[in-house]
């Protein structure tokens, strides 16, 4: 019998007008971003359907519209009785995976991102920080430079674990350059990153105290199927221990590769990306190429797969 993950989009994946045809078309949908913009008190749903894409960027925005966005497509999708085994998501996507999963309610854990995205924007001073993607180095080597560069008092580590060959590096503006000119010098390929600011690195450590405490003011639940947390790459039920990797996850490496690896060892050969892009989708192949996915977005994305799925 063949195993489904569901996997959530993270920051990057974002669109203006992502979901507006399922809300239109779809009440299930619809209610998803109602809810957003009653909780978080202000029109969340306007900045996606209609941008501008300056402000869709701004962190504290991006993360509740892709959460809202991913969990209208989910809405759709289990009303035709398609179900997960597992879920995982890519850093802000855990949130989205945890609401899949039955342990986080939508409300609460829109209102976590939102703030999160605001913590995560505060915590380091525009231009302080810096993200850039390393192509075509292993992981050990790659560590190694960081680690001399933060010995050199310019912090800077693996951020994002994409999948063999796509590593991503994160840190003070200062480490990370002389990080990649290191890479560079080893063969790598650099590409710097357009985000607001070191994410996944210990520059991030203040936002993640912030996001402690409004942790402790919504209900986390065990999880009803286990989600494949960031942090350990493993799969996790517990609603302590979700909680405490939801605070970790923040100045924490995202281990994509090991979580797609973890996913196949654990039977899952169908990987459903819900919410927009197929970036996830990508990272997987380049993971595994005999893994089955299926990206939706939309309804024609929508029919597809569930034609697909239900053929099977």
């Amino acid at each position: 019998m063949s195993k489904i993950a569901f996997l959530f989009p993270g920051q990057g994946s974002q669109s203006v007008g992502m979901a507006q045809e399922l809300a239109q078309n779809f009440e299930e949908a619809r209610t998803i971003f109602e809810s957003a913009d009653n909780r978080l008190g202000f029109s969340l749903s306007s900045v996606i359907f209609e941008g501008p894409e300056e402000d869709l960027k701004r962190t504290e925005n991006t993360q509740p519209a892709l959460l809202t966005a991913s969990t209208a497509v989910l809405a759709v999708l289990k009303k035709q009785g398609i179900q997960a085994d597992y879920t995982a998501g890519h850093s802000l996507g855990e949130y989205s995976a945890l609401v899949a999963a039955g342990s986080l309610s939508f409300e609460d854990a829109v209102y976590a991102v939102r703030q999160r995205g605001l913590f995560m924007e505060e915590a380091v001073p525009a231009g302080v920080g810096a993200m850039s993607a390393v192509l075509g180095m292993k992981q050990a080597d790659l560590e190694d430079i960081t680690q001399k560069v933060s010995q050199n008092g310019h912090a800077v580590q693996v951020a994002n674990l994409n999948c063999p060959g796509q590593i991503v590096i994160s840190g003070t503006a200062q480490g990370v350059a002389d990080a990649a000119s290191l890479a560079k010098e080893n063969g790598a390929k650099v590409i710097p990153l357009q985000v607001s600011g070191p994410f996944h690195s210990s520059l991030m450590e203040p936002a993640a105290q912030k996001m402690e405490k409004v942790l402790d003011t919504i209900e986390i639940r065990n999880a009803e199927v286990p989600v494949i947390a960031n942090v350990s790459a493993k799969p996790v039920e517990e609603a302590s221990v979700i909680k405490e990797n939801l605070v970790k996850q923040i100045y924490s490496p995202v281990r994509w590769e090991e979580t797609v690896n973890e996913l196949m060892a654990l039977g899952v050969d169908t990987f459903i990306e819900i919410g927009p892009g197929k970036v996830l989708s990508g990272l997987v192949k380049k993971v595994n190429r005999r893994a089955t996915t299926i990206a939706i977005s939309d309804e024609a994305s929508m029919n597809a797969a569930i034609e697909k799925l239900k053929g099977e």
